[in-house]
């Protein structure tokens, strides 16, 4: 039987694989069996090995993976799966076990029954197997078409090989190279790991060594620190020493006096103080004495020089000043201090020489000034004069006629009052300026001019001179000094309005006087306000007298007045009732005063003096109305008339004494216009 054969048959047979054929039928001549998994003909699923998933490896046989590509199957089918014949002998004990009946005690109806089912029947039996004329041995021992088509491929891989090998040895030499490579960078990294070890101890040593040395320096500092200021107080440099004999005047020449001063005064309250001198103390005193002589000579030269510079032509005084003297304000304090019959002998020289200094320069000025020409104003400029036409004169010899001028009206020289460009006219503009001009331009200029040089002195004598000098020592410094500017002053004021009758042009000068005033206050300059108080004194009372003069020709008219009019009722007739012109200077010049004392108080002088003008000037137009006769209406109409101008033309002013002036024309205006 064949089923003898197949259990009998090598066991070689069973390990062999069956390769399928291509139509999907098993490469086994037994049919496939479906009705049974545990049948011995069932042909296996698993793939068994190809021989394409060999690998072939130079290196090491451990190796899974093939380093050449497989080759491209020619036929386009894709690779078989091979079936694995069973082991004859696992089928042998399963038959033995089907056809064999189950002994034990728990073994059921329902195994049994499909034990029954999957075991082999008679008609299983009968099946007849074509083997081809091969003996089921040979069947087993055959080979696999795959196996027949790898052949071929082996000798193709071998010969791929041969081709390979030089890149293959190729590799093998490079990683040989890198190797030796790594080997000799492993001998650095050992030489720079001991290289390292030995810097770290050098590191350490150095640590301990500066550590030594830190130590040795604050031992060092801390003494230092506790005999530094005995030594220092008990010996002067050479340095210093060169310094103060033969060195340059400058910054660091005052720093070194300032520390000589400072030493010399402890070296001094120490003998006074009846400590007993070490020998390095009493070395010190007679080389401090010797340095402080040598300082106060040098001081003083440079003191002279700089003061016979102030005595150069065209020279600037204060650029001297703020450049040489402040920067060494300090000098003088020190020569004060160790020789103060020297300081003051050097003080003494300084104020006269500035004395001679501003009184040629305001001298200058002076002159200057004087060539503008001014508009003269006399008497018959008064508000009484018949001359209507009034022109006027020059200041000057041949008093030739001027430009024509108006006494009584202010116009735009107020401007000079308000006017926030506060500089004084230069010499060279005053010589060129052909304008005649009113008194009081001469009078500002050269005021403002003597108000700015005072200022910058007394700050400079305030700045230098102390706290050597005390203030009122600096003030009387200051008043020698402009002693003769001031009289030049005043003596320029007293000759600007002793002929005058300009009374406008007199109470400007006395308010640009009191602005001036103002501004030393502010500047806080106090040696200024005897000069400022003079001035003062000098126009106030020419004010009282121009202004009694404009009294007493109002007073001339009334008196030239006939008591009665002589005039016929038709000459009457034919009188006008317009203003006076005595209204019309009377208004203009009223409404000068009151813009001018627009911030006054009714204490002033101004006060005073306008309130016996307007008297004279009413008592002037009350007798001029009777010149109408018995015609009391046109009379009224007259009054009326000359009251309303006034209050036109001082209707814009402002001011307490505007505001009386106001209302007093106002109730005149009211009494004449019921009767009118």
């Amino acid at each position: 039987m064949w089923l003898d054969r197949l259990a009998g048959g090598p066991s070689t047979a069973s390990g062999s694989q069956l390769t399928p054929q291509p139509g999907g039928k098993s490469y086994s001549p037994l049919p496939r069996r479906t009705s049974s998994t545990l049948s011995p003909y069932v042909t296996s699923q698993r793939p068994g090995h190809s021989p394409r998933n060999s690998s072939l490896s130079l290196v090491s046989n451990d190796s899974s993976h093939s380093l050449l590509s497989h080759p491209r199957r020619t036929n386009g089918l894709a690779p078989r799966q091979s079936v694995a014949a069973p082991n004859v002998n696992d089928s042998l004990n399963i038959l033995n076990k089907i056809l064999t009946p189950p002994k034990e005690e728990g073994f059921n109806c329902e195994e049994s029954q499909k034990l029954l089912s999957s075991s082999i029947t008679e008609v299983d039996l009968e099946l007849e197997v074509d083997f081809g004329g091969l003996s089921l041995r040979e069947v087993a021992s055959s080979q696999t078409p795959d196996e027949i088509e790898a052949a071929p491929r082996q000798g193709q891989i071998l010969e791929d090989y041969q081709k390979e090998r030089s890149t293959f040895e190729g590799l093998h030499r490079s990683i040989t190279a890198c190797d030796d490579v790594l080997n000799s960078v492993e001998l650095n990294l050992i030489d720079f790991r001991n290289d390292l070890a030995s810097v770290s101890a050098d590191i350490e040593s150095l640590q301990e060594r500066s550590a030594a040395l830190n130590r040795r320096l604050q031992n060092r500092k801390d003494v230092e620190k506790a005999l530094g200021p005995v030594v220092e107080e008990l010996s002067v440099s050479p340095e210093v020493v060169a310094k103060i004999s033969t060195g340059q005047l400058d910054e660091s020449w005052v720093k070194i006096i300032c520390e000589l001063d400072r030493r010399t005064v402890a070296y001094d309250k120490k003998i006074i103080s009846g400590n007993q001198p070490s020998r390095a103390s009493a070395e010190l005193g007679p080389l401090l004495e010797k340095l402080t002589l040598k300082a106060i000579e040098r001081i003083r030269d440079f003191l002279v020089a700089q003061i016979k510079a102030l005595r150069s032509p065209h020279i600037n005084a204060q650029l001297i000043q703020q450049q040489n003297f402040l920067r060494y304000r300090d000098l003088y304090s020190f020569l004060h201090r160790r020789h103060a019959a020297l300081a003051e002998e050097i003080s003494r020289a300084y104020m006269n020489t500035m004395r001679w200094y501003y009184q040629t320069q305001f001298a200058r000025y002076q002159q200057a000034l004087a060539s503008i020409k001014t508009h003269v104003i006399d008497k018959s400029d008064t508000l009484g004069h018949e001359d209507t036409t009034r022109m006027a004169t020059v200041l000057s010899s041949t008093r030739t006629a001027g430009s024509p001028h108006d006494a009584f009206n202010l116009g735009r020289r107020i401007d000079l009052l308000k006017t926030s460009n506060q500089t004084a006219l230069s010499s060279y503009l005053a010589d060129e300026d052909q304008t005649t001009r009113y008194l009081e331009v001469q009078f500002h200029h050269f005021n403002l001019a003597l108000i700015d040089n005072a200022t910058a002195e007394y700050t400079f004598l305030a700045s230098f001179f102390s706290p050597a000098l005390s203030y009122s020592h600096i003030s009387k410094i200051f008043t020698h000094i402009f002693e003769s500017t001031f009289e030049m002053g005043q003596t320029l004021s007293k000759t600007l309005v002793s002929d005058t009758y300009d009374a406008l042009g007199i109470l400007l000068c006395i308010r640009l006087n009191q602005k001036l005033a103002f501004e030393l206050q502010r500047r806080k300059v106090p040696a200024v306000d005897n000069y400022i108080n003079g001035t003062n004194m000098l126009l106030w009372p020419r004010l009282q007298v121009v202004m009694d003069r404009h009294c007493e020709s109002v007073r001339q008219l009334v008196t030239n007045l006939p008591n009665k009019s002589h005039r016929s009722a038709s000459d009457a007739a034919k009188m006008t009732s317009a203003p006076h012109v005595v209204t019309q200077r009377f208004g203009q010049l009223l409404h000068g005063f009151l813009v001018l004392s627009a911030e006054a108080g009714d204490d002033e002088p101004v006060a005073a003096s306008l309130h016996r003008l307007r008297s004279e000037v009413e008592a002037f137009l009350n007798k001029q109305s009777l010149s109408y006769g018995g015609d009391n209406r046109k009379s009224d109409r007259f009054l009326y008339n000359n009251y309303s101008l006034i209050l036109t033309i001082i209707g814009d002013t402002t001011g307490k004494v505007a505001v009386e002036q106001q209302k007093h024309f106002e109730r005149l205006k009211a009494v004449h216009r019921e009767d009118a």
